[in-house]
């Protein structure tokens, strides 16, 4: 079979092939014409619940460009954020719940929008590597963490009994204790390497903002043995005084035989 035969073949089974795809696609814009608002909303949550997020967002936004206004468009806008933030479009997410929240500023389902985007930052997104790795979220960049942390805290200040709350002050705890987590590690990172002042600051930075984290009885051993380092006795003693009532039974403090090295040294 000669070229131009051979092209002529190939193109006589293509193209057939792309007129069916082209009709099937204007077949199904020429239905959404037609579609009534509620037509529209059912068609995007089942691509939401199918787990196909970014179609379910297009539907959704044709929702809103063809019917402005309404109940179904302002839920619309809510399942937007949700679904970018079940999609890992945490910039998405968080743009959308802000724009609902702006649109709606009463509206009754305020503390939903909090809610996601809270969750939207919350999202642990260690990565490929970090998922391999199984790396603590503490390793992660605070900043997230700490924004999730602060709209969380505004959802509990605002809507105190929202259905929300609860879930939302579990990861509050959680949130704390992570960012304590990473705070210590600093700390331990400087005392390490020498720079005991450093080193003193962060670890008061965990005392001051998470008294309550379980990482505090290893910010203030860190704190009276850089002082130590440093030549600061009054200060170290001070320290261990508050080490001392707080954890008695630190190894630190307490009347058992000392260790040579801290157990909280990793390296």
């Amino acid at each position: 079979m000669t070229r131009p035969l051979l092209r002529y073949f190939f193109a006589s089974l293509v193209l057939p092939l792309v007129l069916a795809g082209c009709g099937w696609f204007g077949d199904k814009l020429d239905a959404q014409k037609n579609w009534t608002v509620e037509q529209f909303y059912q068609n995007a949550r089942e691509e939401l619940e199918s787990g196909n997020f970014a179609g379910a967002i297009k539907l959704y936004e044709a929702l809103e460009a063809r019917y402005p206004f309404g109940r179904y468009t302002q839920q619309a806008q809510l399942d937007v954020a949700y679904a970018n933030y079940k999609d890992n479009e945490t910039a998405s997410a968080v743009a959308a719940a802000d724009r609902f929240m702006k649109l709606h500023p009463n509206h009754p389902n305020l503390d939903y929008a909090l809610y996601i985007k809270g969750l939207a930052y919350f999202k642990p997104d260690l990565g490929l590597f970090g998922q391999i790795l199984n790396l603590d979220p503490a390793e992660r960049d605070p900043k997230a963490l700490r924004d999730s942390f602060d709209v969380f805290k505004e959802l509990i200040a605002r809507f105190p009994d929202s259905i929300y709350a609860d879930d939302t002050r579990g990861r509050m705890v959680y949130l704390v204790n992570t960012l304590a987590k990473h705070d210590l590690s600093v700390a331990r990172y400087y005392y390490n390497r020498g720079g005991y002042l450093a080193a003193v600051n962060r670890a008061q930075t965990v005392i001051t903002r998470y008294p309550q984290a379980p990482v505090a009885e290893e910010a203030l051993v860190i704190t009276v043995e850089s002082y130590e380092k440093l030549g600061m006795k009054d200060l170290a003693d001070a320290s261990r005084r508050v080490l001392q009532t707080n954890f008695p039974s630190n190894a630190l403090v307490s009347t058992a035989p000392r260790a040579t090295k801290s157990w909280w040294k990793l390296w």
